[in-house]
């Protein structure tokens, strides 16, 4: 079944965790006949929480796709992670989708979470509806969660229907601009009068709904002004025209375990969201004309595509999700993969529902689909037709924000670890692994607790190896604040000939890790024994005296010494320039450095006090701050050591809305105080 791009809705299902995306899916799919009945997020039987961890920790992990036709339309569905921690999957799913319907629960509140992500829709250009859920519960505030609403986005609400409560649940709605009423039924919905006590409400609300859509429309604009009124049809379109161009948010309201109001919300996504090639922005760069292109969704069009998502499976492979940007893709045609240079050739095309996968001949212009077996595709890659070369702008990903060292529970798996890792890294591009040189640890770095712990239940459940996590070790260095002298004699008589070496050595603090020089007169070491101690200097410079991390920052000047002309050797050179290496670096006032990072957040200024007291009690020190809007970006200098947690401590002081990423900037001694516990505690 190939469908016209006019008749393809792609939307995104946001919204923070909790809040009901995963089980609206589930009441819209059934609705659309995509499903027999519908599945449990408690009892893990829904079609988009597929994942054996999403059913144990009742939260969506994956951008998950699913396809409904209503009313001859194709409703492609994504439904997004709320969780802060999965960013890199809302990310996927909302550069495939060309709208998104937001689900926030009817508690009077502006969810933590929802801001966040209406905010990122807004930066895309994604045309947004609410979607108020939870309206069968008890107490279920409405008007409350509306006035939330309009508080935040004064001027882009408009509510366009109104709930029918009865004992404090929603038994029914009015459409306003239908003028129409509907009470709920086991069948769905039933067409009733429109009650007395609403009406009033409903001309309000139907006169300012007109006066939004002559706000969007010139021509609208003019004929609101001269006849004071516009028609169903002009004020749909007004609306529709607003909400394409972010300047209106229709708000609608129901229950997604109930199956209430979701019929209402499928028909307002096939009237209200932009149709497939109405996409606006599918920006790309053409290499051949060395210019930057806008694809327009033309179906006869040559075939262009981005993958948006890989799926990786140790039994079935790696699959790639798609959306079709222009032209068809067919099974069996060859395809050049612009982003690494090569050709593909496509086998299997599946339409998704979930885990499941329906087998399809083709996919056109405006469709999500997916491909397996593509031996050089991952996610991120332009497809295009053979003799073309476009590239699509990549898709962005967060920087991992936390990390944790890990170890394989049972010895000798380390590399089994690391490669079971670096194979996830196909489909989650927002983690990281890696081996740290310094302090030989193994180093997983992700978004946040709950990701980390999700990656390391995913690498036991594909490759059967426990991992243990811990803290991280801090890379601590040492150093010399002053000059010291230092002799060191290797003398060793056991019969035969004996071991000999002697060096006088100069220790002076200096820029660079490690420096070298030779001042010896008159022979008094041999020159072929003079690389010796240089090498037997630089050895030691891996294991400090102080808590035995590495020395930097020293400059050794070999400036005299003896030798014997039987005894002397070069491994008796290295021994002596040990000794000397010890006793100098004790005697030049060594101490403890740390590593420091730069640290830029982006704030929203009601947290701003907040999180400037908190980088204080970590250490650092503000150098910079500058407010843009409703957002502060502070830059810190802060020790490595104090920054932990800090992805999860600063989602805590602002609601979900903190950002901030880290770079190394140097090193700097260890304030004494703490200095001691930590060569105490390396010494116990």
């Amino acid at each position: 079944m190939v469908i016209s791009s006019k008749n393809i809705r792609n939307v995104a299902i946001i919204g923070h965790s909790g809040e009901g995306k995963t089980t609206l899916c589930e009441a819209m799919l059934f609705n659309g006949g995509a499903i027999d009945r519908m599945g449990s997020v408690a009892a893990g039987t829904t079609v988009m929480d597929y994942d054996e961890q999403e059913k144990v920790k009742q939260l969506s992990i994956n951008a998950a796709c699913a396809y409904l036709i209503w009313k001859e339309v194709k409703i492609n569905l994504i439904d997004l992670p709320g969780f802060y921690d999965f960013e890199g999957e809302r990310n996927e799913g909302l550069a495939a989708c060309g709208a998104a319907v937001l689900v926030i629960g009817a508690n009077g509140v502006l969810p933590i979470g929802s801001e966040t992500v209406v905010d990122h829709c807004l930066k895309l250009g994604k045309p947004l509806i609410i979607f108020i859920n939870g309206m069968d519960k008890p107490n279920a505030d409405y008007i409350g969660t509306v006035n939330a609403l309009r508080e935040k986005y004064a001027g882009k609400l408009a509510p366009i229907q109104i709930p029918i409560m009865q004992d404090g649940k929603m038994v029914g709605f009015v459409n306003a601009i239908q003028e129409k009423a509907y009470k709920f039924s086991s069948t769905g919905r039933v067409e009733t009068e429109v009650p007395e006590d609403l009406k009033e409400r409903m001309n309000e609300m139907q006169a300012n709904l007109m006066e939004t859509a002559a706000e969007n429309d010139d021509v609208l604009l003019d004929k609101y002004f001269n006849d004071g009124a516009l028609s169903k049809d002009d004020t749909v379109h007004g609306i529709r025209k607003g909400i394409a161009t972010g300047n209106v948010f229709p708000v609608m309201a129901g229950s997604a375990l109930q199956n209430r109001g979701v019929i209402n919300l499928l028909d307002e996504i096939v009237r209200y969201m932009p149709t497939a090639n109405e996409r606006k922005n599918s920006i790309a760069t053409d290499y051949d004309k060395d210019e930057i292109v806008n694809v327009t969704c033309e179906e006869n069009g040559p075939f262009a595509a981005q993958v948006f998502k890989t799926a990786s499976d140790p039994y079935t492979g790696k699959l790639n999700y798609i959306k079709i940007f222009r032209g068809c893709l067919k099974s069996g045609m060859t395809v050049y993969n612009a982003t690494k240079g090569a050709e593909e050739r496509i086998g299997q095309i599946f339409a998704l529902r979930g885990k499941k996968s329906e087998l399809v001949n083709e996919l056109s212009a405006g469709d999500i689909g997916a491909v397996n077996k593509l031996n050089n595709t991952d996610t991120n890659d332009t497809l295009c037709a053979v003799g073309t070369n476009l590239q699509f702008d990549p898709i962005g990903f967060p920087r991992p924000a936390l990390s944790m060292a890990v170890s394989a529970a049972v010895k000798g798996d380390e590399e089994k670890v690391f490669s079971g890792f670096t194979k996830m890294r196909e489909e989650d591009y927002t983690f990281s692994i890696e081996k740290r040189a310094e302090t030989g640890e193994m180093i997983l770095s992700g978004q946040g607790e709950t990701h980390i712990e999700i990656l390391a239940k995913r690498l036991k459940a594909r490759y059967g190896v426990d991992v243990v996590l811990s803290e991280p070790r801090i890379p601590y260095r040492e150093t010399i604040r002053a000059t010291a002298t230092a002799e060191g004699k290797h003398k060793k008589q056991t019969g035969g000939h004996g071991q000999y070496g002697h060096c006088k050595v100069r220790f002076e603090p200096c820029e660079a890790d490690f420096e070298f020089a030779d001042e010896v007169v008159g022979g008094a070491v041999p020159k072929q024994y003079i690389p010796a101690v240089e090498k037997g200097l630089r050895e030691c410079m891996s294991r400090g005296v102080l808590a035995g991390y590495p020395v930097i920052g020293v400059r050794a000047v070999l400036f005299d010494g003896s030798y014997h002309e039987v005894d002397s050797s070069e491994m008796a050179f290295k021994a002596a320039a040990a000794l000397a290496f010890r006793d100098g670096i004790k005697n030049a006032k060594p101490v403890l450095l740390e590593p420091i990072l730069k640290l830029k957040a982006a704030v929203p200024n009601d947290y701003l006090g907040a999180v400037m007291g908190d980088i204080s009690k970590r250490r650092g020190r503000i150098v910079e701050s500058a407010t843009e809007g409703e957002t502060t970006t502070v830059i810190a200098e802060v020790p490595l050591a104090e920054t932990a947690k800090y992805a999860t401590d600063l989602r805590a002081m602002t609601r979900g809305q903190g950002k901030f990423s880290t770079e190394f900037l140097r090193y700097e001694d260890v304030p004494p105080q703490f200095a001691e516990k930590i060569i105490g505690g390396q010494k116990n």
